[in-house]
């Protein structure tokens, strides 16, 4: 999961990087309204945790030009606690929930569940595909009942493939999803990961296919 965090106070952004980052997400952050209007345009995330009060460009503004593009992706707003008209208007615009400053890192993470379960059109945390469970609140995996061994990286690898069961995932969409701005991963990594992944579940009717030169697909296997 990809998140973007607009926010210019840098200590209160490299507090919500570390833990979220910690949590297995991928985070990428900017400082100005600007510039987060531009990385919206230009790259996909999965949650945007948007300031409104941004400089060279007002977080209602930035907020209002995403929904004018037709994203649904979800948004929560970080707002001063007695900024009550703005939060109104953030909700009109299209956000999806708001925390008033200061805030608790932990219930910010489990607000960041919630809305990217949301986004993915679910209720739960748990993630099924024929014998393979994925829990994205602990963040673990299992076949069969059996918790298997993953590394950060296999872990939102697998994520990202049990989202898109059954579908085509390509080699740059899983770049986009796993890998935050300047993080240098090529093909030839992606494949390695996958090979990595396969070999820890693919235990009974399951499989990661590879599609040559297309990408790969998380599908059960018919008995």
């Amino acid at each position: 999961m990809r998140i973007l965090i607009a926010e210019d106070d840098q200590v209160l952004a490299d507090g919500l990087l570390r833990s979220l980052r910690g949590s297995g997400y991928a985070v990428d952050q900017v400082s100005s309204g600007s510039e987060a209007d531009a990385a919206l345009a230009s790259h996909e995330f999965d949650l945007l945790i948007l300031d409104l009060g941004l400089p060279r460009l007002h977080g209602l503004e930035v907020l209002r030009k995403l929904r004018a593009r037709g994203t649904s992706m979800p948004v929560l707003i970080l707002t001063a606690a007695d900024s009550i008209d703005q939060r109104v208007k953030a909700l009109d615009l299209g956000a999806d929930d708001f925390m008033a400053k200061p805030f608790s890192l932990q219930e910010l993470e489990a607000r960041v569940r919630a809305l990217t379960r949301r986004g993915l059109g679910t209720a739960s945390s748990i993630i099924k595909h024929g014998p393979l469970t994925f829990d994205a609140t602990g963040r673990v995996a299992y076949i069969n009942e059996q918790m298997i061994e993953l590394s950060a990286r296999e872990i939102s690898l697998l994520e990202v493939l049990l989202q898109r069961a059954g579908r085509l995932v390509s080699k740059d969409q899983l770049v986009a999803r796993l890998c935050e701005w300047g993080e240098e991963v090529s093909n030839n990594a992606i494949e390695v990961y996958i090979h990595r992944l396969r070999k820890k579940i693919e235990q009974g009717p399951i499989r990661i296919a590879t599609v040559r030169g297309l990408g790969y697909c998380l599908e059960k296997i018919a008995s």
